[in-house]
C-alpha cells in the first residue's frame, strides 16, 4: 500500500474532522503515524508536517506583519534634565530665565506659536488674523471651548490683561519694549482688535506671547507679582499643568512633574508626565545622565557630545537664528576705547581673526561661520559682497598705515602729538587782568630766580612786570621792557607750553559671559590678536547676576564685549544696529550710528513685502560690514538630546531653545500595533 494510500484512508477514518480534537484526539493524531506508517514513512511524514506547520505560521505572522502598523500610544513618563532653577513661571518675566521658558513653554499657550519648521502659525487664535490699515491693525479671534487648567474660561479678557501688564512700566517686564504703543480693543468675549502706531513686519512674532489667566493674577499688585505664589504654582492652558514640586531642606527645587492636561484645547500629549530635574551646574547635569537619570537634555560645550553619542543617545540638531560677535565700544565716555573709533584698526582687528580654527576648536565644526547681522544662510539672503577674509599680513599692514608700529614688548604702539590746550595770545602789560595774566605768573613762578615772589592774583603789577624784564633779558634777544609782545610770547608759549606726545598701545578689555562656549573662543581671540600686536586682558562675568546686566551692558561699559544676539523667525536687526537703540533698553551693543543703515532699517521694518524687506537688508548689511563696528564669529547648533526610547522629535528650525518642545504632544514612548 502506498504512502498517499495510507495517508488518504487515515484522513477518511478521521471523525475528529468533524469537531474541534480534544487533548486524547491529539494524542491518537500523533500515535496513529507509528501505527500506520513504516519507520522511513513515519519521517517523511513528520518532516512534511514539521514544514506545514512552519509556512502555515510563517504566513500567519507575516500577514500580520503586512496588515498592521505601529502607532504611537499613550503612557510613559520622560525625564527632562537643565541647569539651573525655575523661578517665574509665567511668561512676564520668564525670558530672563532658561529654565522658566522651558517650562513657560509647556505650560501656557500664545495666540499664535511655532510650527516645527519655525514658522508662526495660530494657537489660542482660529486663524492668522485680519491685517487692515496697511499692517497697522490685527484682529485676531479665539477658538471656541478654550480653558485654563483649573476649569475657568479663557477668553478675551485674558490676552487683553496679560499684554496691559507687560505694557505697565510698574511690573517692569523685560517684555515691555516689544509692546509700547500698541493699542488693545475687545471686540467680544473671543475676540480682539491690537493697533500698532506704525506697521511693523515682525509685529506677528510678537503675538506668540504667552497670556496668564486674569481670574488668577488681577489681585496681585506688581510689587507682590515677582513674589507671587503662582510663580511656582502655575496655572495656563498649555498641554501639561504642574502637579508636584519637590524641593531639599534649603529651599532648592529638586524636581517638578508636569502631567498631561486633560482640558487642553488641541491635541493630547502621548507623554502621561514630564518631570523636570534640576542640577546646579552642567557638571551635576553630565553626571546624572552618564548614571542614566535623565532622558533628554542639552549641553553648552559640542565636547561632550561625542561622549553621549556613543552611550546611545539621539542627537537633535535644531537650526536657531543667533551670532555670537565681537562687538567693539568706541565711545570712551561709556567705558569704550578712542582707538576703536579708527575704522582702520577694527578691519585689522576682523582681518587679523581666523574664524575657521575658532569654528574647529570651539563648536567641533558643529555650527557655522557667520559674516553678517541678518544671517544670510539661515533666512535665505544673498551673502554680502565683501567680508573680511583672514589675512595676517594684511591686517598688520593696515596697522601700520594708520601708525601703530611694533615694541620691544610685542604689543603695538602709536605716539601721538598733542598741543596744550592753552596758549599766550594777546599783548599783556601793566594793568592787564584775567585768565593770561594767570598763566603767565605761574609760567615765570616755575623759574625762581625770574620770578621769586611767585604770587599768582590774575592782576598784571609791577612785581609782575619785573618778573618779565628778567625773563626777557635771559631768554630773549629783546630789551627788558615789562610788557608782553610777540617775540616774548613766543618764548613763553615754547617755555611753558610744550606740546606733549600721548601714546596709544594696542591693548584691550574684553568682557565676557563665564561659559565654556565663550571663555574658549576669548582665549583664542587673545591668542590670535597677540600674533597681530594686540594685547588682549579678558574679564568673564557670570550671566545670572544682575552685575552684568546692570554694570556692563545698559550703561556699556566695556571696550570690547563677546556676546551672543538672537533674531525671530521674521528678521528684524533694528534693535540691534540702530542709532536709536544705542542707549538701554536698546540692544545696539556696538554703539553703531550711520544715518543711512538707520533708514534702511526702517524700511524693512515696516514693509510687508519679504522681496522688499530682503533688498533692502542685504543693503543694510554692506553699509555695517564696512563701517565694521563688529566681528561677527559663528552661530553654533543647538544640540538636543534624548533616550533612544523617546520618539516623535520634530523641530527643526527653533527661535529659542525652549521651542525644542514644539509638538510635544506628539512625542511618545509606548506603541501598540492596529490594523492599516
Amino acid at each position: 500500500m502506498s504512502l498517499l494510500s495510507k495517508l488518504k484512508a487515515f484522513l477518511i477514518k478521521g471523525l475528529w474532522l468533524k469537531k474541534w480534537p480534544s487533548r486524547s484526539q491529539w494524542w491518537q493524531f500523533f500515535k496513529a503515524p507509528h501505527q500506520i506508517f513504516g519507520g522511513r514513512e513515519r519521517i517523511v511524514f513528520f518532516t512534511f508536517l514539521v514544514l506545514f506547520l512552519s509556512s502555515f505560521f510563517f504566513l500567519v505572522i507575516n500577514f500580520y506583519f503586512k496588515n498592521t502598523g505601529i502607532i504611537a500610544t499613550d503612557g510613559g513618563v520622560f525625564v527632562e534634565g537643565v541647569a539651573g532653577q525655575p523661578r517665574w513661571i509665567q511668561p512676564i518675566y520668564a525670558s530672563t530665565n532658561d529654565v522658566d521658558r522651558d517650562l513657560v513653554e509647556l505650560i501656557y499657550s500664545g495666540l499664535m506659536q511655532y510650527d516645527k519648521d519655525g514658522r508662526i502659525i495660530p494657537d489660542l487664535a482660529k486663524d492668522f488674523p485680519k491685517i487692515s490699515e496697511d499692517g497697522k491693525v490685527y484682529e485676531f479671534y479665539l477658538k471656541d471651548n478654550l480653558f485654563w487648567q483649573d476649569g475657568k474660561p479663557l477668553t478675551a479678557d485674558d490676552v487683553i490683561f496679560t499684554i496691559q501688564i507687560i505694557q505697565n512700566s510698574d511690573y517692569k517686564s523685560p517684555l515691555r519694549i516689544s509692546w509700547l504703543g500698541v493699542q488693545i480693543e475687545k471686540i467680544s468675549e473671543k475676540a480682539l482688535r491690537l493697533k500698532l502706531k506704525n506697521s511693523y513686519s515682525s509685529f506677528l512674532e510678537t503675538t506668540a506671547l504667552k497670556i496668564l489667566p486674569k481670574h488668577i493674577w488681577q489681585n496681585v499688585s506688581p510689587e507682590n507679582f515677582p513674589l507671587a505664589i503662582y510663580n511656582l504654582k502655575p496655572i495656563g492652558s498649555g498641554p501639561f499643568k504642574s502637579k508636584e514640586i519637590k524641593q531639599d531642606e534649603t529651599g532648592r527645587i529638586l524636581l517638578m512633574d508636569l502631567v498631561r492636561n486633560q482640558k487642553y484645547y488641541g491635541k493630547l500629549p502621548y507623554l502621561n508626565q514630564i518631570s523636570f530635574r534640576f542640577f546646579e551646574n552642567e557638571e551635576d547635569l553630565i553626571k546624572a545622565v552618564k548614571n542614566r537619570e535623565v532622558d533628554g537634555f542639552s549641553l553648552s560645550s559640542a565636547k561632550d557630545f561625542k561622549i553621549f553619542k556613543e552611550r546611545g543617545f539621539l542627537d537633535y540638531h535644531l537650526s536657531l537664528p543667533r551670532y555670537f560677535a565681537v562687538f567693539f565700544n568706541p565711545n570712551p565716555p561709556a567705558g569704550g576705547s578712542k582707538i576703536l573709533a579708527e575704522k582702520e584698526i577694527r578691519q585689522a582687528l576682523n582681518c587679523g581673526i581666523n574664524k575657521k580654527e575658532i569654528l574647529e576648536k570651539v563648536l567641533l565644526n558643529k555650527g557655522i561661520i557667520i559674516e553678517s547681522p541678518i544671517l544670510p544662510e539661515i533666512y535665505g539672503f544673498n551673502k554680502p559682497s565683501e567680508t573680511y577674509e583672514f589675512n595676517l599680513e594684511k591686517a598688520k599692514e593696515i596697522l601700520e598705515k594708520a601708525g601703530f608700529t611694533e615694541s620691544e614688548t610685542g604689543v603695538r604702539k602709536k605716539i601721538i602729538k598733542k598741543e596744550t590746550a592753552f596758549k599766550f595770545k594777546n599783548n599783556l602789560s601793566v594793568g592787564s587782568k584775567g585768565k593770561e595774566v594767570e598763566e603767565l605768573q605761574k609760567c615765570l613762578s616755575r623759574l625762581p630766580e625770574i620770578y621769586p615772589e611767585g604770587q599768582i592774583t590774575g592782576i598784571f603789577g609791577e612785581k609782575t612786570k619785573e618778573a618779565v624784564i628778567r625773563f626777557q633779558k635771559q631768554y630773549t634777544d629783546t630789551k627788558g621792557t615789562g610788557s608782553v609782545g610777540t617775540k616774548t610770547r613766543e618764548k613763553l608759549n615754547e617755555m611753558c607750553f610744550k606740546p606733549g606726545e600721548e601714546e596709544l598701545i594696542l591693548k584691550f578689555s574684553l568682557i565676557t559671559v563665564d561659559e565654556a562656549l565663550l571663555v574658549e573662543t576669548a582665549n583664542i581671540l587673545k591668542d590670535q590678536w597677540q600674533k597681530l600686536g594686540v594685547e588682549l586682558e579678558i574679564k568673564m562675568l557670570d550671566v545670572s547676576t544682575l552685575e552684568f546686566e546692570r554694570e556692563v551692558i545698559k550703561p556699556r561699559n566695556y571696550e570690547i564685549l563677546l556676546f551672543g544676539e538672537v533674531l525671530g523667525t521674521i528678521p528684524d536687526p533694528f534693535p540691534f544696529w540702530h542709532s536709536s537703540q544705542k542707549i538701554d533698553p536698546g540692544l545696539n551693543l556696538a554703539v553703531y550710528e550711520n544715518k543711512k543703515a538707520d533708514k534702511l532699517l526702517e524700511t524693512a521694518r515696516q514693509t510687508l513685502d519679504d522681496n522688499k524687506r530682503k533688498e533692502t537688508l542685504e543693503e543694510f548689511q554692506d553699509i555695517l560690514i564696512k563701517d565694521a563696528p563688529v566681528i561677527f564669529l559663528y552661530s553654533p547648533d543647538y544640540i538636543y538630546l534624548s533616550s533612544k526610547k523617546i520618539k516623535g522629535i520634530e523641530a527643526k528650525n527653533i527661535v529659542d531653545p525652549s521651542k525644542r518642545f514644539t509638538g510635544i504632544e506628539n512625542w511618545y514612548i509606548k506603541t501598540k500595533r492596529v490594523l492599516k
